[in-house]
């Protein structure tokens, strides 16, 4: 007997969404140096991680999109920071207008925490929008996964 396995996208997707918070940032800047603002204005330490790089093919060629990353010293928070886009092409291009996606898991976080982290990245140059992304108005889910 020949058995085939498939991966469950959609159940790989959901699993690893759960307890998941997600930011939409506006910022018209290079992601090296929003990047730094974020690590001497609010604390962080974020550091390019090129093992967990997004690639996606689409019309035939290669996309590359950046994720930085930062784990909390103390509890099993961690940080990424997606760059949304490269070369024309988004990760998730239902929201073309962001320019970062900022996504918080391992742990929970607080509507009060959110809110507060998000006021933070308000008060930075350079921010023109900071907005939470719910779950039910991401279409593109997958391509966050890495």
């Amino acid at each position: 007997m020949n058995m085939k396995l498939a991966i469950n996208n959609k159940e790989l997707t959901d699993c690893f969404f759960e307890d998941c918070r997600l930011a939409g940032i506006m910022a018209p800047i290079k992601d090296y140096q929003f990047c730094w603002n974020i690590n001497n204005m609010l604390g962080f330490d974020f550091r390019l991680n090129n093992e967990i790089e997004i690639q996606l093919n689409k019309k035939s060629r290669n996309y590359f999109f950046a994720v930085y990353e930062f784990h909390e010293p103390t509890g099993s928070l961690s940080h990424f920071l997606y760059n949304n886009h490269f070369e024309g092409e988004y990760l998730l291009p239902e929201f073309r207008h962001l320019d970062f996606l900022w996504l918080m898991k391992g742990d929970m976080v607080s509507d009060k925490t959110l809110h507060e982290l998000l006021n933070s990245i308000r008060t930075i140059n350079g921010i023109q929008l900071v907005v939470e992304l719910t779950n039910e108005k991401i279409r593109n889910k997958e391509h966050l996964v890495f």
